[in-house]
């Protein structure tokens, strides 16, 4: 659920370490003390991405409890029935259309550059759109698995680059394959 940028008090201020089953790497979160505000891999190249200096560990913020809550049911192979509050910094209008498509590709499912570019350049009127611009903004997503890039793949269902890791990818889509989409 998206934050207002009215509701704003600091960017990325606080962090924590979410320990993942085996078989994945760790997660790391930040917040800003309201929302989420990054979720994605240690060691990843998406950790490159996010600033490390001013964060304060607080695992008491009331959205690292609901980014774990909806994490531990993520990882027993459900599709949570909530979504913790998140914030889209630095969003532009395109991005965000690519993170409503990625919304919508379901539990256990995959959908392609390709066919995200299809859907946005019809809702525009536009003949096609570039499925590397659609990569683009699938790979500024900062907030993995609640906002599910892994579900996007090549042509042909192929797994192509994920800013957490490919071995990530391929553990998070069979956890998906094994859990049939069922909802917590």
């Amino acid at each position: 659920m998206p934050v207002n940028d009215s509701d704003f008090i600091s960017l990325d201020s606080f962090g924590w370490i979410y320990r993942t089953p085996d078989g994945f790497s760790d997660l790391k979160m930040s917040s800003d003390g309201t929302a989420l505000t990054g979720l994605w891999f240690d060691g990843s190249r998406d950790e490159a991405k996010r600033a490390a200096g001013g964060r304060v560990c607080n695992p008491e913020l009331p959205v690292f409890h609901e980014a774990r809550r909806w994490l531990d049911v993520y990882f027993s192979g459900r599709q949570p029935d909530f979504t913790p509050a998140y914030r889209l910094v630095d969003a532009t209008p395109f991005r965000e259309e690519v993170v409503r498509e990625m919304l919508e590709i379901p539990f256990g499912a995959t959908a392609t550059y390709g066919e995200i570019a299809a859907k946005i350049a019809k809702r525009h009127g536009l003949a096609r759109m570039s499925a590397q611009a659609v990569g683009g903004a699938v790979g500024w997503n900062p907030i993995c698995l609640i906002i599910p890039c892994h579900r996007v793949v090549g042509a042909h269902g192929v797994l192509t680059g994920y800013g957490g890791g490919i071995q990530n990818k391929e553990a998070l889509l069979a956890l998906e394959a094994r859990g049939g989409g069922s909802r917590a």
